[in-house]
């Protein structure tokens, strides 16, 4: 286990909580917790020490969600390239049009993003059962599945 990991599993449940006293809402939290262990991840060369790897996480989780919250105002949440996560995919679904968009969006990723995409939201796997697949960490899978959706969101946008 590298010492990343040993991170990510000693404190996801202090930021989820955290970032789910926030923002009050499950799906929300999760995804906020899992962009700040992105972003906790490529920068982990800049924490100086100076303060606990708590507090630097929920730092990191504070700024995430009010970025999160400024895209929401200033986008507006009805606007479909702005996030998609398993909760609107399923709205997404019940209309043809959006479905097809998405599967063509979907179509043009790379590996190993389009598949680990697919299998969370479609064949609605677990982190931990996607990494079993890939012969991978959760972690892995956990931020595989959150650069996809920064890609789909990329290419939703540009169409």
């Amino acid at each position: 286990m590298t010492e990343f990991e040993s991170i990510y599993n000693q404190y996801f449940r202090d930021v989820y909580s955290f970032v789910l006293s926030l923002s009050r809402n499950e799906k929300i939290a999760e995804e906020i917790t899992q962009e700040t262990f992105f972003k906790a991840l490529t920068s982990i060369d800049k924490f100086n020490g100076s303060c606990k790897v708590n507090v630097w996480l929920c730092q990191i989780a504070k700024n995430t969600y009010f970025t999160y919250l400024d895209k929401q105002k200033r986008y507006g949440t009805n606007d479909i390239s702005e996030e998609i996560s398993e909760n609107n995919i399923e709205s997404m679904i019940v209309n043809k049009e959006e479905t097809f968009r998405l599967h063509k969006v979907l179509h043009s990723l790379e590996e190993p993003y389009k598949e680990v995409f697919t299998l969370r939201v479609f064949g609605e796997l677990s982190f931990k059962q996607i990494s079993q697949l890939f012969e991978k960490t959760e972690s892995w899978a956990r931020v595989t599945f959150h650069r996809s959706k920064g890609k789909i969101q990329d290419l939703l946008r540009e169409e």
